[in-house]
């Protein structure tokens, strides 16, 4: 038997020399004994790494963004919705892992002290707080959005990650009737303050996006306030800040508007 070592590239075709091997043993080996050529071939893609994708004339290079997992995050409804527009994303709670990422992505469904405890405990506070001077593109979502801030009075006052100054409070029923709930739950439309945002590019007008939270951010910089939303109220629906990103609401479950905002998100490049 005849072992033939090929390099096999992203569309399964072997390399020049084996490709010529195997045309020689074709036409100068009998049938029986073309069959004993054994291909073992080595595939050259690895998965876990950004890929050059060809456009035309043009080269880009695939997203791959890292979702952080610390036990208190719609984690797989992100990374489908990361899938569903063409990126990849990997969970993962090791900081190690996370710093090979091009984009970051902070979700989270819960309580802040809690999910402060969970940051704490997996050592991704340094690693969050590191990142965001960075200039690398990072999206915090809900919860997510909360823990940059310094404070929140959520079930009494806890420290946040202190990358963006400001703190979480509460809706408050007061002045607002029997009608109004809390949570905040549903659809809602948001408005940006940017003119020709280009973080909304393919967004027409304001949309309506998916809420569900009792609590909300208060900037202590009013320039860092990306969308409002009037919920009895106005409030901050999103931060900005370079290519950092924060929303309230949920994109991955806001339809195609958010999917659209997801897309714009792996545009930011760091």
């Amino acid at each position: 038997m005849f072992l033939l070592l090929g390099l096999q590239g992203n569309l399964g075709e072997l390399c020049p020399v084996a490709t010529l091997f195997w045309q020689f043993c074709k036409q100068c080996l009998p049938l029986e004994r073309t069959a004993s050529v054994l291909f073992l071939t080595i595939p050259l893609q690895i998965a876990t790494q950004p890929q050059k994708i060809e456009q035309g004339n043009a080269t880009r290079m695939e997203a791959l963004v890292g979702i952080v997992d610390y036990q208190m995050g719609n984690l797989r409804s992100v990374q489908k919705a990361i899938e569903k527009i063409g990126g990849n994303a990997i969970i993962s709670s090791d900081p190690n892992t996370l710093s090979n990422v091009s984009h970051l992505i902070l979700p989270g469904v819960g309580a802040f002290g809690d999910a402060m405890a969970e940051l704490r405990k997996r050592d991704l506070i340094p690693f969050l707080q590191d990142w965001s001077k960075t200039g690398k593109p990072f999206l915090g979502i809900c919860l997510g959005m909360q823990l940059l801030f310094d404070t929140s009075e959520e079930g009494g006052r806890h420290a946040g990650l202190g990358i963006l100054p400001g703190r979480v409070v509460r809706f408050q029923r007061e002045g607002h009737g029997e009608s109004f709930k809390i949570p905040h739950m549903g659809w809602n439309q948001v408005e940006s303050s940017h003119p020709n945002d280009p973080m909304l590019a393919s967004i027409a007008g304001n949309p309506y996006v998916y809420f569900v939270h009792s609590y909300y951010v208060q900037p202590a910089n009013e320039e860092l306030i990306w969308l409002r939303t009037d919920y009895g109220q106005l409030f901050c629906a999103a931060v900005r800040r370079g290519n950092l990103l924060a929303t309230q609401f949920h994109p991955e479950k806001s339809q195609r508007d958010g999917l659209q905002l997801l897309r714009n998100f792996l545009s930011c490049k760091g």
